[in-house]
Protein backbone atom coordinates (compact mmCIF):
# COMPACT_ATOMS: atom_id res chain seq x y z
CA UNK A 1 0.00 0.00 0.00
CA UNK A 2 0.86 3.65 -0.54
CA UNK A 3 -0.31 7.11 0.73
CA UNK A 4 -1.20 9.31 -2.70
CA UNK A 5 -1.11 13.02 -1.82
CA UNK A 6 -2.64 15.51 -4.36
CA UNK A 7 -2.17 19.41 -3.81
CA UNK A 8 -2.47 22.05 -5.90
CA UNK A 9 0.91 23.54 -6.58
CA UNK A 10 2.71 20.90 -5.50
CA UNK A 11 5.10 20.05 -2.45
CA UNK A 12 8.15 21.83 -1.44
CA UNK A 13 9.93 22.12 1.80
CA UNK A 14 9.15 19.41 4.71
CA UNK A 15 6.27 20.45 6.22
CA UNK A 16 2.37 20.41 4.85
CA UNK A 17 -0.85 20.17 5.29
CA UNK A 18 -4.07 18.35 3.87
CA UNK A 19 -7.86 19.32 4.67
CA UNK A 20 -9.29 17.00 6.79
CA UNK A 21 -12.53 16.72 4.77
CA UNK A 22 -10.35 15.79 2.06
CA UNK A 23 -8.97 12.30 3.99
CA UNK A 24 -9.32 9.16 2.54
CA UNK A 25 -11.01 9.91 -0.77
CA UNK A 26 -10.63 7.95 -3.97
CA UNK A 27 -9.93 5.35 -1.08
CA UNK A 28 -11.49 1.85 -1.61
CA UNK A 29 -13.70 1.19 1.11
CA UNK A 30 -12.36 -1.57 2.56
CA UNK A 31 -8.81 -0.09 2.78
CA UNK A 32 -10.18 3.39 4.15
CA UNK A 33 -12.01 1.09 6.82
CA UNK A 34 -8.15 -0.42 8.00
CA UNK A 35 -7.52 3.18 8.65
CA UNK A 36 -10.44 4.44 11.04
CA UNK A 37 -12.90 6.70 9.13
CA UNK A 38 -13.12 10.87 7.93
CA UNK A 39 -13.78 11.97 11.20
CA UNK A 40 -11.62 9.50 13.60
CA UNK A 41 -8.19 8.54 11.68
CA UNK A 42 -4.93 6.68 12.70
CA UNK A 43 -2.64 9.09 11.69
CA UNK A 44 0.04 6.43 13.18
CA UNK A 45 -0.99 4.06 10.81
CA UNK A 46 -1.24 5.97 7.79
CA UNK A 47 2.53 7.64 7.98
CA UNK A 48 4.00 4.14 8.34
CA UNK A 49 3.03 3.56 4.59
CA UNK A 50 5.44 5.01 1.67
CA UNK A 51 4.03 8.32 0.27
CA UNK A 52 4.00 9.60 -3.62
CA UNK A 53 3.31 13.43 -3.79
CA UNK A 54 1.51 14.67 -6.83
CA UNK A 55 0.38 17.70 -8.07
CA UNK A 56 -3.25 18.81 -9.47
CA UNK A 57 -2.80 18.86 -13.25
CA UNK A 58 -5.87 21.57 -13.66
CA UNK A 59 -3.24 24.19 -11.67
CA UNK A 60 -0.62 23.80 -14.33
CA UNK A 61 3.23 24.72 -13.76
CA UNK A 62 5.74 23.85 -15.82
CA UNK A 63 7.50 21.52 -15.62
CA UNK A 64 5.16 19.30 -13.00
CA UNK A 65 7.06 16.38 -11.14
CA UNK A 66 5.95 13.98 -8.55
CA UNK A 67 8.32 12.81 -5.74
CA UNK A 68 8.09 9.70 -2.91
CA UNK A 69 8.92 9.75 -0.17
CA UNK A 70 8.16 9.56 3.30
CA UNK A 71 5.60 11.19 6.19
CA UNK A 72 7.36 11.46 9.10
CA UNK A 73 4.91 12.76 11.45
CA UNK A 74 1.13 14.12 11.46
CA UNK A 75 -1.04 15.72 13.48
CA UNK A 76 -4.86 17.25 13.24
CA UNK A 77 -5.28 20.82 14.00
CA UNK A 78 -8.64 22.27 13.90
CA UNK A 79 -9.91 21.27 10.01
CA UNK A 80 -6.26 20.56 8.68
CA UNK A 81 -3.89 17.81 8.97
CA UNK A 82 -0.48 19.11 9.36
CA UNK A 83 2.50 16.94 8.29
CA UNK A 84 6.32 16.64 8.46
CA UNK A 85 7.97 14.87 5.16
CA UNK A 86 11.07 14.18 3.57
CA UNK A 87 11.20 13.07 -0.54
CA UNK A 88 13.93 9.85 -0.87
CA UNK A 89 16.98 11.30 -2.77
CA UNK A 90 17.46 8.00 -4.20
CA UNK A 91 14.33 8.06 -6.30
CA UNK A 92 14.17 10.85 -9.27
CA UNK A 93 11.20 12.77 -9.32
CA UNK A 94 8.68 11.75 -11.56
CA UNK A 95 7.34 13.85 -14.75
CA UNK A 96 3.60 14.42 -14.80
CA UNK A 97 2.93 12.82 -18.00
CA UNK A 98 5.27 9.84 -17.02
CA UNK A 99 2.67 9.57 -13.36
CA UNK A 100 -0.56 9.83 -15.57
CA UNK A 101 1.28 6.92 -17.91
CA UNK A 102 1.35 4.53 -14.72
CA UNK A 103 -1.61 5.78 -13.48
CA UNK A 104 -3.59 3.02 -14.18
CA UNK A 105 -0.80 0.48 -12.70
CA UNK A 106 -0.84 3.05 -9.75
CA UNK A 107 -4.62 2.55 -9.33
CA UNK A 108 -4.85 6.55 -9.69
CA UNK A 109 -8.43 6.62 -11.09
CA UNK A 110 -8.81 9.01 -14.89
CA UNK A 111 -11.99 10.37 -16.20
CA UNK A 112 -14.20 8.97 -13.29
CA UNK A 113 -17.40 10.88 -13.54
CA UNK A 114 -15.48 13.61 -16.00
CA UNK A 115 -12.84 13.89 -13.16
CA UNK A 116 -9.46 12.86 -12.70
CA UNK A 117 -7.81 11.74 -9.36
CA UNK A 118 -5.43 14.45 -10.40
CA UNK A 119 -7.61 16.78 -10.64
CA UNK A 120 -8.88 17.18 -7.16
CA UNK A 121 -6.78 18.01 -3.95
CA UNK A 122 -6.99 14.83 -1.86
CA UNK A 123 -5.30 11.86 0.27
CA UNK A 124 -6.21 8.75 -0.78
CA UNK A 125 -4.42 4.92 0.26
CA UNK A 126 -4.14 2.76 -2.69
CA UNK A 127 -3.70 -1.09 -2.63
CA UNK A 128 -0.64 -1.24 -4.66
CA UNK A 129 3.27 -1.88 -4.21
CA UNK A 130 4.43 1.30 -4.96
CA UNK A 131 8.54 0.45 -4.96
CA UNK A 132 7.47 -2.51 -7.40
CA UNK A 133 5.71 -0.49 -9.93
CA UNK A 134 8.30 2.18 -9.98
CA UNK A 135 11.21 -0.37 -10.26
CA UNK A 136 9.28 -1.92 -13.72
CA UNK A 137 7.52 1.22 -15.22
CA UNK A 138 9.50 4.07 -14.01
CA UNK A 139 13.10 4.10 -15.46
CA UNK A 140 14.45 7.32 -15.93
CA UNK A 141 17.33 7.61 -17.67
CA UNK A 142 20.38 10.46 -18.17
CA UNK A 143 23.41 10.88 -19.96
CA UNK A 144 26.86 10.07 -18.43
CA UNK A 145 29.48 13.00 -18.06
CA UNK A 146 31.83 13.50 -20.50
CA UNK A 147 34.29 16.10 -18.51
CA UNK A 148 34.25 13.83 -15.53
CA UNK A 149 33.05 10.07 -14.17
CA UNK A 150 30.30 10.33 -11.74
CA UNK A 151 31.77 7.44 -8.75
CA UNK A 152 29.96 3.74 -8.87
CA UNK A 153 28.37 2.65 -7.04
CA UNK A 154 28.01 5.53 -5.05
CA UNK A 155 28.72 5.98 -1.61
CA UNK A 156 27.67 8.35 1.02
CA UNK A 157 29.54 9.26 4.21
CA UNK A 158 27.57 10.77 6.50
CA UNK A 159 30.28 12.28 8.34
CA UNK A 160 32.22 13.96 5.30
CA UNK A 161 31.96 17.66 4.95
CA UNK A 162 33.96 19.02 1.86
CA UNK A 163 34.96 22.96 1.37
CA UNK A 164 34.95 24.29 -2.20
CA UNK A 165 36.24 27.77 -2.36
CA UNK A 166 39.54 29.42 -3.67
CA UNK A 167 43.11 28.10 -2.36
CA UNK A 168 45.27 31.21 -1.80
CA UNK A 169 46.43 32.41 2.20
CA UNK A 170 43.48 34.80 2.93
CA UNK A 171 41.28 32.00 2.89
CA UNK A 172 43.41 30.24 5.46
CA UNK A 173 41.71 30.98 8.25
CA UNK A 174 37.81 30.46 6.39
CA UNK A 175 38.70 27.21 5.79
CA UNK A 176 40.07 26.23 10.04
CA UNK A 177 36.78 27.24 10.86
CA UNK A 178 34.98 25.18 8.36
CA UNK A 179 36.55 22.20 10.05
CA UNK A 180 36.67 24.02 13.22
CA UNK A 181 32.72 23.72 12.87
CA UNK A 182 32.84 19.93 11.58
CA UNK A 183 34.52 18.77 14.30
CA UNK A 184 32.02 20.35 16.68
CA UNK A 185 29.45 18.42 15.57
CA UNK A 186 31.24 15.01 14.74
CA UNK A 187 32.45 15.75 11.35
CA UNK A 188 35.24 15.81 9.83
CA UNK A 189 36.17 18.24 6.29
CA UNK A 190 38.48 17.66 3.62
CA UNK A 191 39.53 20.28 1.01
CA UNK A 192 40.57 18.97 -2.73
CA UNK A 193 43.88 20.22 -2.22
CA UNK A 194 44.94 17.93 0.48
CA UNK A 195 43.55 15.27 -1.66
CA UNK A 196 45.13 13.20 -4.53
CA UNK A 197 43.11 9.76 -5.41
CA UNK A 198 42.81 10.58 -9.28
CA UNK A 199 44.99 11.96 -12.04
CA UNK A 200 42.54 14.95 -12.90
CA UNK A 201 42.33 16.86 -10.19
CA UNK A 202 38.23 17.34 -11.24
CA UNK A 203 37.93 13.84 -10.50
CA UNK A 204 38.92 14.58 -7.10
CA UNK A 205 36.75 17.41 -6.82
CA UNK A 206 33.65 14.96 -7.85
CA UNK A 207 34.65 12.31 -6.31
CA UNK A 208 34.75 14.60 -2.50
CA UNK A 209 31.73 16.31 -3.34
CA UNK A 210 30.05 12.98 -4.59
CA UNK A 211 30.56 11.18 -1.03
CA UNK A 212 30.33 14.33 1.10
CA UNK A 213 26.71 14.96 3.00
CA UNK A 214 27.60 18.80 3.35
CA UNK A 215 29.43 20.92 1.06
CA UNK A 216 30.11 24.45 2.10
CA UNK A 217 30.72 26.70 -1.04
CA UNK A 218 32.38 30.27 -0.48
CA UNK A 219 30.97 32.84 -3.24
CA UNK A 220 33.77 35.32 -2.01
CA UNK A 221 35.42 36.96 -5.78
CA UNK A 222 33.28 35.03 -7.48
CA UNK A 223 35.63 32.43 -8.24
CA UNK A 224 34.85 30.75 -11.26
CA UNK A 225 35.99 27.38 -9.86
CA UNK A 226 33.93 27.86 -7.05
CA UNK A 227 30.65 28.29 -9.13
CA UNK A 228 30.95 25.21 -11.31
CA UNK A 229 31.55 23.13 -7.83
CA UNK A 230 28.23 24.71 -6.72
CA UNK A 231 26.23 23.42 -9.63
CA UNK A 232 27.78 19.75 -9.85
CA UNK A 233 26.53 20.07 -5.68
CA UNK A 234 23.47 20.98 -6.46
CA UNK A 235 22.63 18.72 -9.36
CA UNK A 236 23.61 16.13 -7.28
CA UNK A 237 21.34 16.52 -4.56
CA UNK A 238 23.39 17.94 -2.15
CA UNK A 239 22.76 19.76 0.75
CA UNK A 240 25.10 23.14 -0.22
CA UNK A 241 25.82 25.83 2.48
CA UNK A 242 26.40 29.31 1.22
CA UNK A 243 29.41 31.36 2.51
CA UNK A 244 30.58 34.86 1.37
CA UNK A 245 32.57 38.08 2.45
CA UNK A 246 30.11 40.13 0.57
CA UNK A 247 26.35 39.51 -0.26
CA UNK A 248 26.87 41.08 -4.13
CA UNK A 249 29.13 38.01 -4.80
CA UNK A 250 26.03 35.86 -4.89
CA UNK A 251 24.79 35.84 -8.23
CA UNK A 252 21.27 36.21 -9.30
CA UNK A 253 20.27 32.59 -9.81
CA UNK A 254 21.73 31.72 -6.39
CA UNK A 255 19.67 34.53 -4.32
CA UNK A 256 16.63 32.25 -3.50
CA UNK A 257 19.12 30.22 -1.42
CA UNK A 258 20.03 31.60 2.18
CA UNK A 259 23.73 32.20 3.13
CA UNK A 260 25.96 32.66 5.80
CA UNK A 261 28.13 36.11 5.67
CA UNK A 262 31.31 36.47 7.40
CA UNK A 263 34.09 39.00 7.87
CA UNK A 264 37.17 37.64 7.78
CA UNK A 265 38.89 38.38 11.32
CA UNK A 266 38.67 37.16 14.19
CA UNK A 267 35.26 37.73 15.49
CA UNK A 268 33.84 37.34 12.01
CA UNK A 269 35.47 34.07 11.89
CA UNK A 270 34.33 33.01 15.16
CA UNK A 271 30.55 33.89 14.68
CA UNK A 272 31.08 31.86 10.85
CA UNK A 273 32.20 28.89 12.87
CA UNK A 274 29.18 29.16 15.46
CA UNK A 275 27.02 29.80 12.26
CA UNK A 276 27.91 26.49 10.46
CA UNK A 277 28.17 24.60 13.59
CA UNK A 278 24.61 24.89 14.51
CA UNK A 279 23.71 24.43 10.42
CA UNK A 280 25.75 20.90 10.32
CA UNK A 281 24.10 19.95 13.62
CA UNK A 282 20.63 21.23 12.16
CA UNK A 283 20.20 20.35 8.82
CA UNK A 284 16.21 20.31 8.28
CA UNK A 285 16.30 24.10 9.22
CA UNK A 286 16.27 26.79 6.52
Amino acid sequence: MFNLLVRAGGWEGRHGSMSADRMLRWTDEAIALMFGSATVLDLDELIKLPTLFAEETNHPRHPQFARVGRIFGAVARGRDIHIEYAFDSDIPAIPQDQLIAMAPQLDISLRNRGLDELDQTHWAVKNVDLYRILLTSHRPGRHAPSAFKLPEPHVLDSSQVSAMMPFSPPFNGVYDAIRRAAEAVGMRCDRVDGIWENHAVIQDVISLIDRSAFVVCDCTGRNPNVFYEIGIAHSLGKEVILITQSGEDIPFDLRHIRYLPYLNNGEGLAGLQAQLTERLRNPIAR
